[in-house]
């Protein structure tokens, strides 16, 4: 009986292990061996793998792109004022024909996906240089304007955590985007946002008033200009002969009128007088 109960231990023990040195690795990940603790330094390619039981085993890698979640972030901003809470999600991708160096460089920090049941290459490293490069970008800016710049925040961030990965692995590593899910201020900034939007409304509204006013005066130039040409115009018409020739018309119409006895003398006297003595 006990020997059966061994044989049967042992079968379950060998089939565990079967399974664990042969298996299948998806399209677009890597896997890397490891025969009697020693590594590989070339990757198994996607498809199927085989392997020897206890001797020789292979962990799969991601090769896609990886989402890191940042959140719960308090980062203090150029004005030494802190955020209330900054979540930032950091997608990355390592080459496929490094992982094998990476799994041995960056050993132990490595992540292993519960959804996927694969790894996720250097996940901590990259975690923390991602925190580090959101904290140091974010100094950069005012918390006041920061809620306005979130793409120029995000576009710093993708450029200083590159520049980084790159100053140790070369090439390997590729921030391929970085995106601000949320950021929040706290109550005293977001007051001061408040009113420094209800004073650039205000200035704003200053502006258009004194638009509106500066266009209503120069409507009223324009036609004070209009007046004064007409007059311009009307005052070089009356030359003297003409405004002479007007007034000898009005007295000859005037002493036309009969009915009374009427002498006017023009003030210039450059005319006769004209008399008309009514019967």
């Amino acid at each position: 009986m006990i020997v059966r109960v061994l044989i049967a231990v042992l079968v379950a023990a060998l089939l565990a292990a079967a399974l664990t040195s042969c298996g299948t690795i998806e399209s677009g990940n890597v896997g890397v061996r490891t025969t009697l603790g020693k590594v590989s330094p070339d990757e198994v390619e996607p498809g199927l793998y085989l392997g020897l039981p206890g001797i020789s085993r292979v962990t799969e890698f991601s090769g896609k792109e990886i989402a890191l979640d940042l959140n719960d972030m308090t980062p203090k901003a150029r004005d030494n004022l802190t955020l209330r809470d900054l979540d930032v999600t950091v997608y990355y991708r390592a080459a496929a024909g490094s992982i094998a160096d990476l799994y041995v460089k960056y050993a132990g920090q490595h992540t292993h996906d519960e959804g996927s049941r694969v790894s996720l290459p250097a996940h901590s490293m990259v975690t923390r240089l991602a925190r580090n490069a959101i904290y140091e970008q974010s100094a950069r800016i005012d918390s006041l304007v920061m809620h306005t710049q979130r793409e120029e925040l995000a576009a710093s961030v993708r450029k200083s955590l590159q520049a980084d990965l790159d100053a140790n692995d070369k090439g390997v590593f590729t921030v391929t985007r970085v995106v601000v899910r949320a950021l929040t201020t706290d109550a005293a900034i977001e007051k001061a946002i408040q009113e420094s939007v209800a004073a650039q409304k205000q200035l704003e509204t200053t502006r258009q008033r004194v638009a509106i006013a500066e266009a209503e005066a120069q409507v009223e130039i324009k036609k004070a200009e209009g007046i004064a040409r007409a007059n311009q115009i009307i005052n070089q018409s009356l030359t003297r002969e003409y405004l002479q020739h007007e007034s000898n018309v009005a007295l000859l119409k005037f002493a036309e009128k009969g009915g009374t006895t009427t002498v006017v003398l023009p003030a210039n006297m450059q005319t006769a007088p004209l008399i008309n003595v009514g019967k």
